[in-house]
């Protein structure tokens, strides 16, 4: 089982001089991962400062040279599949082929949609999704790509270099468990990073659940079964990473590979830098 750190891009987070920090202190504790939030807006923390993500992951990885690094999640029909597939590539390269690509629909759709004229139908913006990724996937190959979609038009377009990962960054869907759909997306890309309908971000899932949702996804397991597939939980635990033991190993028992740290949404240490610190020099759970 692998470990990483989860922080928002707002707030003490908002600065990458403090993200890189973080990540070169999650490197040093023996972590695996540093995970960054994509949010443009998030009214519930609006007034904070807010950054850009992948210029906090830029920093992240100047100041790095092991952990794996990304967003937990992009939301892809926010973006424009080329600009995110040039983002992604620059990441990995610079990080030497570190890079993880996690995908959804995002939210609140309200805020990160509407607010700016866009569309935010869940329907409309599956296909987007959908669409984007397979795009995206096509972009970090380096190869010609052309492509007349429902969404996205593509002419004769080489984008170069391609990625170092190939024949690409691991895709990881997201998604609200029970729900099914997301899940059955999940299936055919790299990994699950499923938040749950009884377990919000912070609150480790209930293990049943867990194991419910990891036998869906392996049966719905059609394509890309020669690639490792990744099941990410997370929630927050101990500062005593024996302690920790006790929430995350029946959680690994039931198929979770990695354990995502984060901090409760809705506490105070959610976006600052100390309290988010201390838990990271604890060290990963142990099990």
């Amino acid at each position: 089982m692998r470990f990483s750190v989860n922080i928002p891009n707002f707030g003490d987070f908002a600065d990458p001089r403090n993200v890189a920090t973080v990540a070169a202190a999650a490197e040093q504790a023996g972590w695996d991962g540093l995970f960054v939030w994509d949010h443009v807006l998030h009214r519930r923390h609006q007034g904070r400062p807010f950054g850009d993500p992948w210029m906090l992951l830029t920093a992240a990885a100047l100041a790095t040279s092991r952990i794996r690094l990304g967003t937990l999640l992009t939301p892809v029909p926010r973006y424009r599949p080329q600009q995110l597939a040039r983002q992604v590539a620059t990441l990995d390269h610079l990080s030497g082929g570190r890079a993880i690509f996690a995908a959804g629909l995002g939210g609140p759709l309200d805020d990160e949609y509407r607010s700016f004229g866009d569309p935010a139908e869940p329907r409309i913006l599956a296909e987007r999704l959908d669409e984007g990724l397979e795009l995206l996937g096509r972009f970090w190959s380096g190869e010609p790509v052309d492509h007349h979609g429902r969404h996205y038009e593509v002419r004769d377009v080489t984008l170069v270099p391609a990625t170092v990962q190939q024949p690409r960054p691991p895709v990881w869907i997201g998604g609200f468990w029970p729900r099914r759909a997301p899940m059955r997306r999940a299936a055919r890309w790299d990994g699950a990073v499923p938040l749950f309908e009884t377990a919000r971000h912070g609150h480790p899932p209930d293990v049943t659940e867990v194991r419910e949702l990891v036998g869906y996804v392996r049966e719905h397991r059609t394509t890309g079964a020669e690639r490792p597939f990744e099941f990410v939980l997370g929630g927050a635990t101990p500062l005593r990473p024996a302690r920790a033991k006790d929430v995350v190993g029946p959680l690994h028992d039931a198929g979770a590979t990695w354990w995502d740290e984060r901090q409760l949404q809705s506490g105070p240490d959610l976006d600052r830098l100390p309290p988010v610190l201390r838990r990271i020099e604890a060290g990963p759970p142990v099990i």
